[in-house]
């Protein structure tokens, strides 16, 4: 068995979880503590239990959070359909 995507090494538990405490983000919060946990040498399945999601999502989490760091765990707005009205 495959331990998984390795997270990126300019980070830890203590430094995640002190990031989780400054967000007003609760979601990027509950995905940074998940993330410590891994960091912390606990299983994804811990870090899945704890954000209440599944392993898949937790993959996901980690492969945004090595492209964009902890910016990458944060919710983006969708954009929308297109305004039926126009200037002409």
């Amino acid at each position: 068995m495959t331990s998984g995507i390795p997270l990126r090494d300019d980070f830890d538990g203590f430094a995640l979880r002190a990031l989780a405490k400054g967000t007003k983000d609760a979601a990027q919060a509950r995905r940074l503590l998940a993330l410590a946990e891994i960091y912390d040498g606990h299983s994804r399945s811990d870090a899945a239990r704890i954000g209440g999601v599944t392993l898949q999502i937790v993959r996901d989490w980690v492969i945004r959070f090595n492209a964009r760091g902890p910016s990458g765990l944060i919710n983006g707005k969708a954009p929308g359909n297109q305004g039926k009205l126009s200037d002409v």
